[in-house]
């Protein structure tokens, strides 16, 4: 064998062990899951939001990949850090994800002082942040440009105006005190509720905020029953809002309580007692009722999942799961869109989306650039409990 002949050899075998390696690279890097970050309280109060935001993520990634996955069969697959609904802890959560875990898209729980917390910090490393809970309206609307922060919830001066119309239109409403917790969540709703009762001519009888550690809120109720308030105006998560219905409760005051959603994230009935199931509050959707194809798909899928889910009641909350499931559904087409996984092509892939047909509602080009806030004052639900179970307010006005 000529020393020619054997050199031409080697250069063909290392051509053939190269070319092998680059479709084995090839292959593991299409197989390489695409990480989906959540940071939420999943401890603590809300501990049940958490839960429910977990469990619609789950039922969405679940059904994606079964149909393949993303980006040429990449399976999704989530990465939950506990934030403890302290800012803090979300913002380490929020860079351990994006630094260490490298997620595709970032999901923010529940409190709108931990998202707004995230926020500069997704829009700085250029990865989107998907909100399925915190209202605050600063949360999307926050001035960056360009803006990686997107939702699939409530606003809440969208809520404001909702709750407002609600008193009047079912409780004939001239006069509402406005309470509200006293942290940034609090301030969003303070202003939007003034916006609100500006625009309708209202007056309110007076604006109390209070701690979210207070064990008693009767000298805030004292002022705002005695200034004359006809209906109470209510912003707070599960542990204030349940003081402030046990300190009404003390004071033998029954007035009508039209409340955010808070209540509905976690121990709510457990915390405030009996008189729980007063409080009317918003959300964006129930199991309830006739269901759409969709809404009967999750559900049968949460019941087989799920050993603790035997019907619509056991859904708690559904918001959570609701608006996880859409807007993980909503996020796998901005990938899709994107052709990738690089932060600006996702979020620009999001402006991309036509339609969807979601749980809450069939979604028609829900993103764009001036607008981040995919549902709007046409997608709320108003409820209230019953035992443990959150219903419409006309199923349990029949119960």
């Amino acid at each position: 064998m000529t020393r020619s002949f054997r050199g031409a050899r080697r250069l063909v075998l290392r051509s053939i062990v190269a070319s092998v390696g680059l479709v084995f690279a090839a292959g593991a890097q299409a197989a390489d899951p695409i990480k989906i970050g959540l940071v939420t309280a999943l401890s603590g109060q809300s501990a049940k939001a958490g839960e429910a935001i977990t469990r619609g993520l789950t039922i969405a990634i679940e059904e994606i990949n079964a149909k393949g996955g993303l980006l040429g069969g990449r399976k999704l697959e989530l990465v939950r850090r506990d934030d403890e609904a302290v800012p803090a802890k979300g913002q380490v959560a929020a860079r351990e994800l994006i630094f260490k875990e490298k997620v595709a898209v970032l999901f923010g729980g529940l409190d709108t002082p931990v998202s707004l917390a995230i926020v500069p910090i997704a829009n700085s490393e250029k990865v989107p942040f998907m909100g399925p809970w915190a209202a605050g309206t600063g949360i999307t609307r926050n001035g960056a440009n360009p803006n990686f922060v997107f939702r699939v919830s409530a606003v809440d001066e969208i809520v404001d105006k909702a709750m407002l119309q609600y008193a009047q239109a079912t409780h004939k409403t001239k006069k509402p005190g406005v309470i509200v917790v006293n942290n940034p969540w609090g301030e969003s709703n303070q202003k939007g509720l003034a916006a609100a009762m500006q625009a309708k001519g209202v007056t309110a009888a007076g604006v109390e905020k209070f701690e979210a550690n207070d064990v008693d809120v009767t000298p805030h109720l004292s002022r705002l029953k005695a200034a004359g308030a006809d209906t109470l105006l209510m912003v707070g998560n599960v542990g204030p809002s349940a003081q402030v219905v046990k300190s009404l409760d003390r004071m033998g005051w029954k007035v009508p309580i039209v409340s955010h959603w808070g209540p509905a994230g976690g121990r709510f009935t457990e915390l405030a007692g009996p008189s729980a199931k007063e409080v009317v509050f918003v959300q964006t959707y129930s199991f309830f009722g006739k269901l759409s194809p969709v809404g009967q798909r999750v559900l049968d899928a949460l019941k087989k999942k799920y050993p603790d889910i035997k019907g619509p009641g056991d859904v708690t909350p559904a918001v959570g799961v609701a608006n996880a499931y859409d807007a993980m559904h909503l996020a796998a087409i901005a990938i899709e869109k994107a052709g990738g996984t690089g932060g600006d092509a996702i979020r620009q892939g999001f402006y991309k989306i036509d339609k969807y047909e979601g749980l809450i509602k069939t979604y028609a080009k829900p993103f764009t650039p001036a607008n981040h806030d995919a549902l709007n004052e046409n997608d709320y639900v108003w409820t209230r409990f019953i035992g443990d179970s959150i219903l419409p307010v006309e199923v349990a006005s029949a119960k």
